[in-house]
């Protein structure tokens, strides 16, 4: 989402850290740029004016225009700046006796109901016993999607179709507690705007169920209109939080850094995507990071910590140190990859990356492609490669859809990887790169 944002900057950045020295002039270039990236960003005036202001006064600060690295000192506050902004600290769930009750509301198609869902599962993985409760009833369809997202995640949702919503949540609460849940997720009805039938059904619930959490799902592709449409709901009902629903769209993100501070309620999750695990909490550092190109590589180790399972990577590194990797463990690499996401959100991660790779195509198909090859080896063939010749090649290229020299691609970068592992083991250190020889550290 953040693309064209974190593009800004880093030329603003580029900049900055040319100069041996910051004059006032200089400053007031830079915050300009800011200011238009901003600004194009969708990004609440009010909000980036407030940002700019707060960031001026700091870098025209004697001690950072005297500081030996003054364009490095001023990046450093933008990003505290940004997290302000953005939040600081991460915000959890409010705690409160069993069950713990959770009201989900937004306006229409605003990933409302798949958020409830995602949020029910994210809730299972930490040991709690959700019960999904379907309580839009203007519509049918949320009912059932609700139903099916239940059955995917193996959570119950109690529905009462011909019921009222103040009934249904009331029966609904009484099933939690004695079906035992300590989470009572409820999604509500929402409207394509905020109006008085809307409010007053929100208002009932409330009155009925007392949550601990009232979240307000806000799709982040909608730029300004979302700021207003969270003003607006936190202006009539107790909302508690914010979720950012899609995230992961090509919008220009201005939601995300304005909806903080123009409600002055906390961002508590995120949708970065559209599978059911793609959820977390929102972490106002690690986006700022984002979006300022530095990377967030505390979310990285984490998506892999849930999506890598640690014995096969240790068995992995064994056979790597033993030089017994073959073509099944590459290709079982590339499907723990796989599960992480999509690789261009998993690069993004990695500091420098977004301006590294700002040129390259980074395309999903090159991993299914290498599958698809491997795939199409024999048994003998992935454990011994340097058997194929031209008639195999030819063969696997036939089988997998791909070209010959796609094949002789693939047996090349799998031969340096093998010939770099070999020479790890061997305490000869990577390739092209001196002094990284395991237990050599030291030594002349």
């Amino acid at each position: 989402m953040f693309d064209t944002l974190t593009d800004r900057f880093d030329g603003v950045f580029t900049r900055l850290r040319s100069k041996g020295k910051l004059s006032e002039a200089d400053i007031d270039a830079a915050l300009r740029e800011v200011r238009l990236a901003l600004l194009e960003a969708d990004v609440n005036v009010g909000v980036a004016r407030n940002m700019l202001a707060r960031i001026k006064e700091r870098a025209l600060e004697a001690d950072v225009q005297k500081s030996l690295t003054p364009g490095q000192q001023v990046i450093k506050i933008v990003h505290e700046e940004l997290v302000r902004t953005l939040g600081e600290g991460t915000a959890e769930l409010n705690k409160g006796p069993k069950p713990l009750t959770i009201l989900m509301v937004g306006l229409q198609g605003s990933g409302k109901t798949t958020s409830s869902g995602k949020l029910a599962k994210r809730l299972k993985g930490e040991g709690k016993k959700p019960l999904l409760v379907a309580a839009d009833l203007q519509r049918p369809a949320a009912i059932d999607q609700l139903e099916r997202l239940g059955e995917r995640i193996g959570v119950p949702v109690y529905t009462e179709r011909a019921s009222r919503p103040r009934k249904l949540v009331k029966n609904a609460m009484k099933e939690a507690v004695r079906m035992g849940h300590d989470v009572v997720v409820i999604d509500t009805a929402g409207r394509l705007q905020i109006d008085t039938d809307l409010m007053k059904e929100l208002a009932d619930i409330e009155k009925e169920v007392t949550p601990h959490e009232v979240l307000l799902v806000v799709d982040a592709m909608t730029g300004q209109d979302a700021v207003n449409v969270a003003t607006g709901f936190s202006q009539q009902t107790k909302v508690t939080g914010v979720v950012l629903s899609k995230l992961d769209g090509d919008a220009r993100g201005g939601a995300a850094i304005s909806v903080r501070e123009v409600t002055g309620v906390p961002i508590k999750f995120a949708g970065v995507g559209e599978g059911l695990d793609d959820f977390e909490p929102f972490h106002p550092e690690r986006m700022a990071g984002r979006i300022l190109g530095m990377g967030d590589v505390l979310s990285l180790i984490e998506k892999a910590e849930s999506h890598i399972d640690e014995e096969e990577a240790e068995r992995s590194v064994r056979k790597m140190a033993k030089g017994q990797f073959t073509l099944d463990d590459f290709l079982h690499q590339f499907q723990m990859i796989k599960r992480m996401g999509p690789l261009k959100d998993i690069l993004a991660m990695l500091p420098g990356a977004g301006s590294a790779l700002k040129d390259v195509d980074v395309d999903d198909r090159d991993l299914a492609r290498v599958e698809a090859i491997i795939r199409s080896m024999t048994p003998e063939e992935r454990q011994k490669p340097k058997i194929i010749g031209g008639s195999r090649r030819r063969r696997i290229a036939d089988g997998s859809g791909t070209r010959p020299q796609d094949v002789n691609r693939l047996l090349k970068q799998f031969a340096d990887a093998q010939k770099m592992m070999k020479q790890m083991a061997g305490g000869k250190g990577l390739p092209g790169i001196p002094g990284l020889a395991p237990g050599r550290r030291g030594k002349r």
